[in-house]
């Protein structure tokens, strides 16, 4: 994938914030980082990505919860588009991937972080800049 991408970053823990700007950047995306999900929509409300990279356990405010945020300001702002919402959580068991779904959420993506696999989703969910 060759096309530059902007995304928003959601995670709190610093290690893997660092490990999945660098493999990110190595693309030339252009990351921003937010450290909750409460940073996150106040974020969202005044930039718009071409894709959202949300983890689930946060502290202040959680994926599922900054989520369900985001498509409300969408729905607000009477926005066209809808920015795809990609879950990166430790979480895997099958239910996981269905409540991430139910809370609009567009896919699922379970930790370690792995490019490839994330490029091949942003293929399958058609995000481009």
């Amino acid at each position: 994938m060759s096309e530059r991408l902007k995304i928003l970053l959601v995670e709190d823990n610093l290690l893997n914030q660092r490990i999945v700007t660098f493999s990110l950047k190595k693309f030339n995306h252009e990351v921003t980082i937010a450290n909750n999900g409460l940073e996150a929509v106040e974020i969202f409300r005044v930039r718009k990505f071409d894709v959202i990279l949300m983890d689930i356990m946060m502290p202040v405010m959680d994926g599922l919860e900054a989520t369900v945020k985001i498509r409300e300001v969408e729905e607000i702002s009477n926005s066209d588009t809808r920015t795809p919402i990609i879950a990166l959580t430790a979480n895997t068991m099958d239910n996981d991937r269905d409540t991430c779904i139910s809370y609009g959420m567009d896919d699922f993506m379970a930790k370690p972080f792995d490019i490839e696999k994330l490029h091949l989703i942003f293929s399958e969910l058609k995000i481009t800049p």
